[in-house]
């Protein structure tokens, strides 16, 4: 195996340090990792949930939260449809929780038994039965056309509220919040679906709590510039920018109606930092004659804020942590903004207990969607998971308890293995109403009773999916070649469709190609694709779309449905299909990549500081990669329950002796490394929790004797 530990200039480690405020090691796995950008670095440096993107920047947002005040405020009748998965689970309690509190008429639904994905015709047929009036869809609705035209038939107004790409023709809903569509000017693209429906929450409780939701106001500020002034305006909406304007004024030169002010400033509500001096400057520019109705912001926000009181912009700018990590450089009105933005946060109290507890289900959708763990996810999962440590939601502690991670330290790691699969587990198994009831249950001994039949759930699933492994693989890997060995195809009406997505993921490990599992049902067939990295995979649906009832999905994980009757001409579509697949050689498995080369005296527990800034781990953020040099190995024991693979060592860095496991590594001992060697070693720093004991050890991905 190669070890690979890129160079880097040390100025700019030095430069990176010192700009943000973190330490040199930080700093160099920052740059090792190509994060050099401040926005960038700033989400991995922060936690602070106002770091969040604003909500109103999603397509749709003012819209949808418009609607759904006006049902409130219409005593209305409303559906929440989700998804079965965990994102989709999470998504509906979410949702359906917040607007019940409101107070509204709110029911939810997802897909049980055999119903296919996303929003149905039948939901909605019998929800207009019920005199309902609106539907809002979750991780779920961007390509239902013909069931949300048969709601605007019956005239229910659907929101679609979603994270799955867009297809080219988007249904008629009533508004559409979803990062990836083509008109987005939303920042960060991979928020999960529940991201998305806490975004949609979020904005909601803006609206309901601030008497600024939907007002229009102006922020204005001015400062010289040698002989000239500029004039800067932002016109504001729900705490975000809508336009701007800059204009340069010499004084006494202009009128001020033969600018752009008058059209600009009429009729809007103007803020000010420190109103005597601005009134003051706009004297000096064009006379006596001119005021401007203006209100001073500043001792408001002091009050607030402290630290800002008696300070101009610019001593602000100096001290702001926000400016340290602007691509450019912040404007006095740029400071006025984010000082605005924080004081009607603090003072509405934006960011509640309440907010904090559904960022917990955030977390959990983010995790179990495997959305990349950069930008906004990493705060909305980091913000869960310490909220899910130490104040878990109700139905949330139920699970935690029966799984063993109460009252311990636990990571994404394992909320991914242990906490979604067991959420998901109901879905899979086509009860994801028992999720959605447990996570909403107010009784603790019915709570008890639900997260037992989860549990049981995925004990179910697991024995499932072993049995229909042994199905899929073998059928996968005799079908591999009629496919350019670029496809693992399996498929039969013995594969349970509620697995299909596991088996995929399970045949592009095994086999590391694109894969695709079909179940057969009664007249319809159902699909799930999974791909590698590199490979997106709507190339191949694309190709087949008109043969589909539904299909959608992400770049690496789809699915769809389909007619059995259309079967044959699907095999020949996808042979087609599969011929164009072009895969990057992946020599990974080859190759460690090294975030930092630890000196022995770094091996000390407070490494561990480092390795928990970097956290959550995942999709687009892998465990930190260390290497070590002349550790010596003071103990080896072979572990193996029936075939011993494994070796658990201990190994001396000097001040500290480290247990440490290097999986499959039984056949290295006395050939690679013995008893007193010096080794070089390649490894994971992480924790080992056994019989309520914590204990730090090294994860080795390799290791190797120390050239003398």
């Amino acid at each position: 195996m190669k070890w690979e530990k890129r160079d880097i200039p040390p100025e700019m480690v030095k430069n990176l340090a010192a700009k943000y405020g973190c330490d040199k090691l930080t700093a160099s796995i920052l740059v090792r990792r190509g994060i050099t950008g401040g926005e960038g670095i700033q989400y991995f440096l922060e936690d602070d949930p106002r770091y969040l993107r604003n909500p109103f920047g999603l397509p749709g947002m003012e819209d949808a939260v418009d609607r759904i005040l006006a049902a409130k405020e219409e005593g209305e009748k409303v559906l929440v449809f989700g998804d079965r998965d965990v994102d989709g689970i999470t998504s509906t309690v979410l949702v359906s929780d917040y607007l019940s509190k409101l107070g509204m008429d709110v029911g939810w639904r997802l897909p049980l038994g055999d119903e296919p994905y996303g929003l149905s015709v039948k939901a909605v047929e019998e929800f207009a039965a019920a005199a309902g009036t609106l539907i809002i869809t979750v991780d779920c609705g961007i390509s239902n056309i013909a069931e949300i035209e048969r709601a605007n038939e019956l005239g229910i107004d659907v929101i679609v509220t979603d994270h799955h790409n867009p297809p080219e023709e988007l249904p008629a809903a009533l508004t559409i919040v979803n990062p990836k569509l083509s008109n987005s000017v939303y920042p960060f693209r991979d928020l999960c679906g529940c991201g998305v429906a806490y975004k949609l929450v979020s904005a909601l409780r803006f609206a309901s709590k601030s008497e600024l939701y939907g007002q229009q106001i102006c922020l204005l500020n001015t400062r010289p510039v040698n002989d000239a002034w500029i004039i800067e305006i932002a016109k504001i909406r729900n705490l975000a920018v809508v336009k701007e304007l800059t204009e340069t004024v010499n004084p006494g030169m202009v009128p001020i109606g033969d600018t752009r002010l008058p059209a600009f400033l009429e009729g809007q509500q103007i803020l000010v930092w420190d109103a005597p001096l601005q009134q003051q400057a706009f004297t000096r520019l064009f006379g006596s004659g001119v005021e401007i109705s203006m209100l001073d912001i500043a001792p408001e926000i002091a009050k607030e804020i402290p630290q800002t009181a008696g300070k101009s912009l610019l001593r602000l700018k100096e001290i702001s942590r926000l400016a340290r990590y602007s691509a450019d450089e912040l404007t006095e009105l740029d400071v006025f903004f984010n000082m605005f933005s924080s004081f009607v946060c603090k003072r509405e109290k934006i960011f509640t207990p309440a907010d904090i507890a559904d960022l917990q289900l955030a977390a959990l959708g983010t995790i179990a969607d495997i959305m990349p763990l950069k930008d906004e996810n990493r705060i909305i999962v980091r913000c869960g998971m310490e909220a899910l440590k130490t104040s878990p939601r109700s139905g949330l502690s139920d699970l935690l308890f029966k799984l063993g991670l109460a009252g311990r330290r636990f990571d994404t790691k394992d909320i991914s293995w242990q906490l979604c699969p067991a959420i998901n587990a109901a879905g899979r198994m086509g009860k994801p109403d028992t999720a959605v009831k447990l996570l909403l249950e107010t009784d603790p001994a019915e709570r008890d009773k639900l997260a037992a039949e989860l549990i049981t759930m995925n004990g179910d699933r697991k024995k499932l999916g072993e049995d229909i492994w042994n199905i899929v693989e073998p059928q996968a890997c005799k079908n591999l070649p009629d496919y350019g060995d670029k496809l693992a195809f399996a498929w039969g009406e013995n594969i349970y469709r509620g697995v299909t997505g596991i088996m995929a993921t399970r045949l592009v490990k095994r086999f590391n190609v694109p894969a695709l599992v079909i179940s057969f049902g009664v007249d319809t067939i159902t699909g799930s694709l999974r791909s590698v990295k590199g490979y997106d995979l709507r190339s191949i649906l694309t190709q087949c779309a008109d043969l589909f009832l539904d299909w959608g999905g992400h770049d690496y994980a789809a699915g769809f449905s389909m007619e059995k009757s259309r079967w044959d001409e699907f095999l020949g579509r996808l042979k087609n299909a599969v011929s164009s697949i072009e895969l990057s050689l992946d020599d990974d498995k080859e190759k460690v990549v090294v975030d930092a080369e630890l000196p022995q005296s770094y091996l000390t527990p407070d490494i561990f500081k480092i390795v928990d800034r970097f956290e959550p781990y995942g999709e687009e953020n892998e465990p930190l990669v260390f290497l070590t040099r002349n550790a010596r190995v003071k103990e080896i024991s072979l572990m193996g329950k029936t075939d011993v693979k494994h070796v658990k060592l201990l190994l001396d860095t000097g001040k500290h002796k480290w247990p440490a496991v290097y999986w499959q590594a039984a056949d290295k001992v006395k050939k690679d490394f013995d008893l007193e060697d010096s080794v070089d070693l390649v490894f994971n720093l992480s924790r080992n929790w056994f019989n309520g004991t914590e204990t730090p050890q090294l994860i080795v991905t390799d290791l190797k004797r120390a050239e003398t």
